[in-house]
């Protein structure tokens, strides 16, 4: 009989609605490290920085709405490589950042265009600011359906697919730079050609010189040269800021034509490797695959926290 009691009583005990079994409880998250924090600490800073872009244009404040923008563009720069470098890459951060993209290269450019000059040209010039913005989220969207994408070349890693978003941002604002340097106001519709100019570059299938091949170890015997040419660069944008950006949007432009050849060049490469393998070889391992069509999306200036 005791045993029986027993018995009925631990049943009662080990009910479904007992969250002190040990098969009921609940499945807790494991804490998060702050490593996985910092790089998103990053992308909200550079995120505030876009937003406060787009309120100082609204005060007229142009020159801070620019400074803004770069400041959130080199950010944008940081995140990424702070994610590798103590491995802080994330699913969350990867989603973050495109966020911070479409806010701080589309929209903000966009809107401080609009506020700058295109507000002149009423209805057309919303539409221009608007193609801008959507623009960047379009990039940033077919990069996000297409980064796994199997067929890419191996030579494809180091370009971009189209301009990408922080510097599509930093060459739609030259006509800024121009003005703030002593240059006469451009007219109104001239303004919002060059804006749908840069916008198409950013969805375009342009190849674009990535620079991600470039080594980025550095011989001991050149890191102090290093270190003044970065505090070199820096101060002339501290001090000539108007003259750095201009000069390096127009060195931009001019660097597509060759970025494009470039591409071409291994692409033929790449093909006349392919033709002239045996039929029936297996391609080697370091050869880059047979494609058609360029790719969908080669690496872009997102931070890669997808692993």
């Amino acid at each position: 009989m005791a045993q029986g009691a027993a018995a009925c009583y631990i049943m009662a005990v080990m009910t479904p609605f007992d969250t002190k079994a040990p098969e009921l409880r609940r499945r807790r998250f494991r804490p998060i490290p702050v490593r996985m924090l910092v790089p998103n600490f990053i992308t909200l800073l550079a995120i505030c920085a876009g937003l406060t872009a787009i309120r100082l244009s609204t005060e007229g404040r142009m020159d801070l709405a620019v400074y803004a923008i770069v400041f959130a563009a080199i950010l944008d720069g940081l995140d990424g490589r702070v994610a590798r470098m103590i491995k802080g890459q994330s699913k969350f951060g990867a989603e973050l950042d495109s966020l911070a993209d479409f806010v701080n290269f589309g929209v903000a450019p966009g809107l401080i265009l609009y506020f700058w000059q295109l507000h002149e040209l009423n209805n057309g010039g919303w539409i221009a600011a608007m193609v801008f913005a959507i623009s960047g989220g379009l990039r940033l969207a077919r990069f996000n359906a297409s980064i796994d994408d199997p067929d890419k070349p191996a030579f494809a890693a180091n370009y971009f697919t189209g301009v990408p978003a922080p510097a599509g941002a930093i060459l739609a604002l030259l006509p800024i730079y121009l003005v703030f340097l002593g240059t006469d106001k451009p007219p109104a519709t001239l303004t919002a050609i060059y804006t749908l100019g840069v916008a198409f570059l950013m969805v375009s299938r342009l190849p674009v010189f990535s620079g991600k091949s470039v080594k980025m170890r550095v011989p001991p015997e050149m890191v102090l040269p290093v270190f003044v040419s970065v505090v070199f660069f820096i101060a002339l944008l501290i001090g000539y800021p108007w003259h750095i950006l201009s000069l390096g949007s127009v060195l931009y432009l001019m660097s597509l034509p060759m970025g494009w050849k470039s591409y071409r060049d291994h692409e033929r490469t790449a093909t006349a490797a392919t033709a002239a393998a045996p039929a029936g070889d297996a391609a080697p391992t370091t050869a880059a695959p047979a494609f058609g069509p360029a790719p969908d999306e080669p690496e872009d200036e997102r931070p890669t926290r997808l692993n």
